[in-house]
């Protein structure tokens, strides 16, 4: 996050940076329907935590040449507008190697590790994101079994960009993604991302909303992401207006969907900026969809500030339509009051009405300040058994052994072969040594 910047790319400018946030809003934002419309107070962004990662990318084919046009691409006829070149995404110095050291020996070694052969999609399908990682950047810069790829193909370029970004944030290597990020420079650059025949936006919506946050960590400046949600907030709130004079009502509840999501990441920015009474207020702000998300961010965020009273209050609100936000709720009230008895008897009731892995660990949390360590253990080894596999899962695992006995590091050990053989699932197979504390 603090690392030196790397060289801009070519033939594009290079985006702004933003000094410090304006102290109020105005324009598409003050609606009273926007869920952004609310008085900002971000504080100086705390220091971020960097991980460094390194290892080899295997060249199979040789790289083109970047300076034309791939065969077969499209010439334009006089008067045509000329297709996009976004070859400065394509130079393989922008993208770093990921290291294989911090996975487990039982995964590295493991069968289930795909072979180079693998197409991407079935490596995401699987949950193979590092594979997958790899495999995004081998096609973007030519480096793959398939060869290189037409500068022109924005639609399949920021396909896998946004494959390679998002990949990245799911093994725990978002500092080099926020590294990678800097080489897309300023969105808001017409020139470049607007297409001149229909004036749409060639990043689809996902890479832009991922690029806000990884640019502000890259940059060393979290306040830009605020200013940055803001600006996607005025674009959709645009769309909003579009598609309902049309009455296309599933691009309206689109982009209101989209519109919301935007309210909740700027709370996330002003978290990671230190702000966290600026966070709740801007929460305090937002309008309520109906579902759980937003009564549930409230609560978590009153808690981590010891506000119980409030965090109750939120439970309280919640619908009928949200009685389980309602009492996961009220037993981590109970659990922050260190009325862990309270909590427990209300996890064990969800317990018989949802077969949740959150519901179990929080159970098994409650067991473990009440002394009652074995009961704890039974509780988490229960959820591997069903082939549960969550980062919180492994590590309050992983914990519990610590406290049991010395000799820890070999049932850690064997709990991340126990992991290794679970089949395959889209939410992620391969795990990392700190899910084992090891």
């Amino acid at each position: 996050m603090g690392d030196p910047q790397r060289s801009p790319a070519l033939g594009h400018s290079r985006s702004r940076s933003v000094a410090k946030p304006r102290s109020s809003m105005t324009g598409p934002l003050e609606a009273a329907d926007d869920p952004l419309a609310s008085t900002l107070s971000p504080s100086q962004p705390g220091p971020a935590t960097q991980r460094a990662h390194q290892s080899m990318l295997s060249p199979r084919s040789p790289q083109p040449s970047r300076g034309r046009s791939a065969p077969g691409s499209p010439v334009p006829q006089l008067g045509e507008p000329k297709a996009k070149d976004f070859s400065f995404l394509l130079r393989p110095e922008i993208y770093h190697p990921i290291t294989p050291l911090n996975i487990p020996a039982a995964f590295r070694n493991s069968p289930k590790q795909p072979g180079p052969e693998i197409p991407l999609e079935e490596l995401l399908a699987k949950g193979h994101f590092r594979a997958a990682a790899v495999a995004a950047v081998q096609e973007l810069t030519g480096l793959g079994a398939t060869g290189g790829i037409d500068p022109h193909n924005s639609q399949r370029i920021f396909s896998l960009l946004y494959t390679r970004l998002a990949c990245l944030t799911l093994i725990d290597a978002t500092s080099l993604a926020a590294q990678e990020v800097k080489a897309l420079e300023d969105l808001n650059n017409v020139r470049v991302y607007v297409d001149e025949t229909t004036g749409e936006h060639l990043v689809p919506w996902e890479l832009r909303v991922l690029n806000v946050r990884l640019q502000a960590l890259g940059f060393g400046d979290t306040r830009r992401a605020v200013m940055s949600y803001h600006d996607l907030a005025r674009e959709a709130r645009a769309r909003i207006v579009k598609s309902t004079a049309v009455h296309d009502n599933s691009a309206t509840e689109l982009w209101k969907s989209r519109l919301a999501d935007l309210g909740i990441k700027v709370a996330g920015a002003l978290i990671e900026m230190g702000d966290l009474p600026g966070a709740a207020g801007h929460l305090d702000s937002l309008r309520d969809r109906g579902d759980s998300r937003l009564a549930f961010s409230k609560a978590l965020l009153l808690l981590h500030l010891g506000d119980t009273e409030r965090a109750r209050v939120c439970a309280q609100k919640c619908t009928e339509d949200q009685a389980l936000t309602n009492k996961i709720i009220l037993a981590l009230c109970d659990m922050a009051d260190t009325e862990f008895e309270a909590a427990l008897e209300k996890w064990q009731d969800l317990q018989l009405e949802h077969d949740d892995e959150m519901i179990g660990v929080n159970a098994a949390v409650c067991l473990l300040y009440l002394g009652r360590l074995q009961e704890s253990r039974d509780v988490l080894e229960g959820l591997v058994e069903k082939g549960l596999s969550s980062h919180t899962l492994l590590f309050n695992l992983s914990t519990v052994y610590e406290l049991c006995t010395e000799k820890h590091r070999n049932m850690k050990t064997k709990l991340a072969e126990r992991v290794a053989a679970f089949d395959e699932t889209p939410s992620g197979w391969e795990k990392t040594t700190a899910d084992f504390k090891l």
